[in-house]
C-alpha cells in the first residue's frame, strides 16, 4: 500500500459520499466499522455537496487521511487512518477533527467523535 493507492480510494470515498452512495463508500471501510456503519454515517454532512482530501500523512503501519465534507448547513473536517486489509487501503478509523456551521453565526466546534475498529495485536 502507498500514498497514490490510499489518496485514489480516498478520492474515492469522497466521491461516493457526495453522490450519496453509502454501499459504495463503505467498501473502503474495515467489517468492523461496518458493523457500526449508523456512527460512522452521523459523522457526515449528509446530503454533502463537496468532499475533497486535504492532507495524507504516513506514519507507522497505517496512513492518515483528512477529509474536508461540506454539507448544506456545516464544514466538517474528518481524519480517517487506513490501513492495508486484504492487500487493499481500507479505512480503520474516522474522528472529527472539526465542524464549521454555515450559518452567519460563524461558530466552530471541535468534535470529540470517533469511530475505530477493534485491532487485535499484531
Amino acid at each position: 500500500m502507498d500514498e497514490q493507492q490510499v489518496r485514489e480510494r480516498a478520492e474515492a470515498v469522497c466521491a461516493a459520499i457526495v453522490a450519496g452512495d453509502v454501499s459504495r463508500m463503505s467498501e473502503d471501510i474495515s467489517k468492523e466499522l461496518k458493523q457500526n456503519l449508523g456512527e460512522v454515517l452521523a459523522l457526515l454532512p449528509l446530503p454533502a455537496t463537496e468532499a475533497s482530501v486535504e492532507s495524507i500523512k504516513h506514519g507507522g503501519a497505517a496512513y492518515v487521511v483528512v477529509v474536508r465534507l461540506v454539507g448544506e448547513s456545516e464544514d466538517v473536517r474528518i481524519q480517517t487512518r487506513w490501513k492495508d486489509r486484504g492487500g487493499r487501503p481500507t479505512i480503520v478509523e474516522m474522528s472529527h477533527l472539526s465542524r464549521e456551521e454555515r450559518a452567519d453565526s460563524g461558530e466552530t466546534t471541535s468534535g470529540d467523535a470517533d469511530v475505530a475498529d477493534e485491532e487485535q495485536p499484531a
